[in-house]
């Protein structure tokens, strides 16, 4: 990822947030099927290794699995808020009008080599945390145990785990840093103006308090 040092993010406790905040990832590999890109709900376990160690599971369906299993490295991309920057936010258009647009955005990047497995009790353990986690906020959360055994034990034997410690990890935190502070107060009081609930949430993302 292309990363000038103004928006680059180092800090592991906040990089292990936008993870956690990020309800689906896109995991990347190149194998004997070429390029492969699928999307997954994944778990941090973030006192796993030296950078946390991601959790998830492929559809059996899904050759992309395979790849992964003889030892293709896998790029995860965790998207956080993105914005479109109106170049009249800037006060340097009042100025000298040198401006023009661009996207300000927050995205995490993860590399590692994953451990593949189909163990049934392991697969039931990630489909249940995976599950917990996504439903914990509802009046009335639905468990993995609701189901019938039965057919839960067919649905584990349609899916392939993974185990990935991180290896190297990278956040970018594109929010107008290379600006005046003038053009970074314009762009935060656009973006909060915004009807858009994620260009709100990227203008409190720019707050100099944070």
């Amino acid at each position: 990822m292309y990363c000038p040092a103004a928006f680059r993010q180092d800090d592991l406790p906040t990089l292990h947030a936008q993870i956690h905040a990020s309800g689906l990832a896109i995991v990347t590999s190149s194998g004997a099927q070429g390029l492969q890109a699928s999307h997954l709900p994944l778990l941090l376990e973030p006192g796993e290794g030296e950078f946390g160690t991601l959790y998830g599971h492929f559809a059996r369906a899904n050759g992309h699995w395979r790849d992964l299993a003889v030892g293709a490295e896998a790029l995860v991309v965790f998207s956080g808020a993105d914005a479109y920057v109106h170049p009249g936010w800037y006060a340097a258009k009042a100025e000298h009008g040198k401006v023009v647009p661009t996207w300000n955005y927050i995205a995490v990047h993860a590399w590692g080599r994953a451990e593949v497995f189909d163990e049934p009790e392991r697969l039931l353990e990630l489909v249940s945390r995976l599950s917990e986690r996504h439903e914990q906020r509802r009046p009335q959360p639905w468990a993995v145990s609701d189901a019938p055994r039965d057919y839960i034990d067919s649905m584990l034997r349609a899916i392939v785990g993974f185990a990935l410690p991180i290896r190297r990890l990278e956040g970018k935190w594109k929010l107008s840093q290379n600006r005046s502070s003038n053009d970074q107060a314009g762009v935060r009081d656009g973006l909060a103006a915004s009807a858009n609930p994620q260009e709100r949430e990227l203008a409190a993302r720019m707050n100099p308090t944070d």
